[in-house]
């Protein structure tokens, strides 16, 4: 270990008098940790691809002087990705980790089917469709959504159970169960209300029940 750090620190010493010497003009356009390779990682093989072209305009820069304002520009444009990471690999490659965001609902927009992700971005719907992921109907705030899921997240309700979620332009949500229950929820309280409807759920009998409104303070009412 002590001869490991030994060598870090040589090599820190020897970066630090080139730095000193040289100035950064001559340094920036010399040969030396001019980037060559730049490698991407995270997303499938096609969008990895695309993102490697994108950034292509690194190569032959000097690896000391990243343009990181750059790189989060192209990447902040793909709707794919939820967070990245940067790694220098010296002398001359570059490494880009990404995060893939998850995709939480489907919605229309546009006469398309997007996927809303976790990173709050839409994204067009593939080939690849995932029919476990619930639909909003109506307008809504990203915001608003979140707020919903936010509270789901912090009780036992578990967000696969949902198989709709109905937006009003108050900010209020219905959401439909997978077993055919409409639950019309409060604009506040939500996380006790989710907790309230996992009891209720949890103990009776949910065969003959059509609707759960929840909208009053301490009220359930249940339509057959």
């Amino acid at each position: 270990m002590p001869q490991q750090k030994s060598k870090k620190i040589l090599i820190y010493l020897f970066l630090f008098l080139i730095v000193g010497t040289l100035n950064n003009k001559n340094f920036y356009s010399s040969n030396l940790f001019k980037i060559n390779l730049i490698s991407i990682k995270g997303l499938d093989e096609k969008n990895n691809y695309q993102l490697a072209r994108s950034l292509n305009f690194l190569k032959n820069d000097n690896l000391l002087f990243l343009k990181k304002k750059e790189i989060k520009k192209i990447i902040d444009k793909n709707n794919l990705v939820e967070s990245y990471s940067v790694l220098k690999m010296y002398p001359s490659s570059l490494n880009i980790i990404l995060d893939k965001t998850k995709f939480l609902a489907k919605l229309k927009k546009d006469n398309g089917i997007f996927l809303l992700g976790s990173n709050g971005k839409l994204t067009i719907e593939d080939l690849n469709k995932d029919n476990s992921l619930p639909f909003i109907f109506g307008d809504f705030k990203t915001e608003d959504f979140f707020k919903l899921k936010k509270a789901i997240d912090e009780t036992n309700f578990k967000y696969k159970e949902i198989k709709s979620l109905y937006s009003y332009k108050s900010g209020r949500w219905d959401i439909g169960l997978n077993n055919g229950i409409l639950i019309k929820l409060p604009k506040e309280r939500l996380r006790n209300t989710f907790e309230l409807i996992k009891s209720f759920l949890n103990k009776n009998d949910t065969k003959r029940i059509k609707i759960i409104d929840l909208r009053q303070h301490n009220q359930i009412i249940i339509n057959g």
